[in-house]
């Protein structure tokens, strides 16, 4: 058989194979659409989220606005973030910082009269060091909340406000020479820090300086009308070739940042009101360091007193070593 007669054959058998028939998918464009707009829903979802935790934006007016950094610096209260600077600015008069920040939603009432800021940045202070936190982080922003109207423009502070998140009784040691006291400086009784210096002035006429300090509520009824309160800072020598040599050391606090120390007597007086003036003494003296009188303590509250630390280079009243 002639192989070429096999042609004719094998095209008719090509020709009655089916052909394939080819649909378009219509869904193929829709997933090509519907990627970026999963992606565009995801993004307003995430945006609506982030506007919902916006809150309202103030202005804080600092001296120094040095390390503070736009969308890196915190506004924190009690630790957590309540909100971030979002611009940085001189003012007209060039002798502020003007910083602008948004507080977040949940945080919106520290925008009210009263609210205090200030800057936390490293200081290293003889017998007092801060903000060793913000030596990596940078400096951040501290806020206390206040009580009054709605604001949006604070005055920030310079340093921290020595104890005026604590409630307590205020009161006034006037003094001749200030010493070593400082703000920050502790008071004790009986060994254990009750209070803390808030800030020192000149007395009316600057004929002497006014120590206002803090006693924290729950040791405000140890002092009295007759209390009386005398120079913890420093060491004091005393004796003779008979007697010995004697050292009075208060408190390495004490020796380092300065101190105050009171005593009550035994038949306490009226409980001192809010402002009441003393005189600081140079030391004390031996009748006051035996009065023991016995007063009832509040117990314990959350808010109105920081933690209490005992001198542990003294034993008992005396202040001995």
């Amino acid at each position: 058989m002639d192989p070429m007669d096999d042609g004719p054959r094998k095209r008719d058998r090509v020709e009655d194979l089916p052909s394939a028939r080819v649909t378009p998918r219509r869904w193929a464009g829709a997933v090509v659409w519907l990627v970026p707009l999963v992606a565009i829903l995801g993004a307003g979802v995430l945006m609506y989220d982030r506007i919902r935790e916006y809150g309202p934006e103030i202005t804080i007016r600092f001296r120094d606005g040095s390390g503070i950094r736009v969308a890196q610096t915190p506004i924190r209260y009690r630790g957590v973030q309540v909100g971030e600077v979002t611009g940085i600015a001189l003012s007209e008069d060039h002798r502020h910082v003007e910083v602008k920040a948004r507080l977040q939603r949940s945080a919106a009432s520290i925008a009210r009269e009263g609210s205090v800021f200030w800057i936390v940045r490293p200081e290293l202070e003889f017998g007092n060091v801060t903000g060793l936190s913000t030596v990596i982080t940078g400096p951040e922003i501290q806020a206390l909340p206040g009580t009054g109207e709605e604001t949006s423009t604070f005055t920030g502070l310079e340093s921290a406000p020595a104890g005026l998140e604590l409630r307590g009784l205020k009161i006034v040691v006037r003094t001749g020479n200030l010493g070593s006291l400082q703000r920050n400086s502790p008071v004790y009784y009986r060994g254990v820090e009750v209070g803390v210096v808030q800030e020192t002035t000149l007395a009316p006429g600057s004929t002497a300086v006014d120590v206002h300090v803090l006693i924290r509520q729950r040791y405000a009824p140890l002092v009295r009308a007759n209390s009386v309160f005398w120079n913890a800072s420093g060491v004091s020598v005393s004796g003779g070739i008979f007697k010995g040599v004697e050292l009075k050391l208060e408190s390495l606090r004490s020796l380092a940042a300065g101190g105050i120390n009171f005593a009550t007597p035994n038949n306490s007086g009226s409980p001192a009101p809010e402002g009441q003036v003393f005189q600081l003494h140079a030391t004390s003296r031996k009748e006051w360091l035996a009065w023991a009188p016995r007063i009832t303590l509040p117990p314990v509250e959350e808010d109105s007193a920081a933690p209490v630390r005992s001198r542990g280079a003294t034993t008992g009243a005396t202040g001995k070593q």
